[in-house]
């Protein structure tokens, strides 16, 4: 249910906005990746998670562009 609501979320959003989100989720990704090598990770499933936030997040904006483009 959860990514139900996070998918309804990200289609109402703008493309600008889910490029700020997609930054975000990017630089957060490379601060696990670091707490990752280092030891300082406690839930590396954060890393899988995330990960899958900037996929969803990009095939919306890829699906509105060609959107806007028809």
């Amino acid at each position: 249910m959860k990514r139900v609501e996070e998918n309804k979320t990200l289609r109402g959003s703008s493309v600008e906005e889910l490029e700020s989100k997609v930054s975000g989720w990017e630089e957060e990704l490379m601060k696990l990746r670091f707490r990752k090598v280092t030891g300082q990770l406690n839930n590396p499933a954060l890393v899988g998670a995330i990960k899958k936030s900037i996929a969803r997040a990009k095939t919306v904006i890829a699906e509105n562009k060609i959107a806007q483009a028809e």
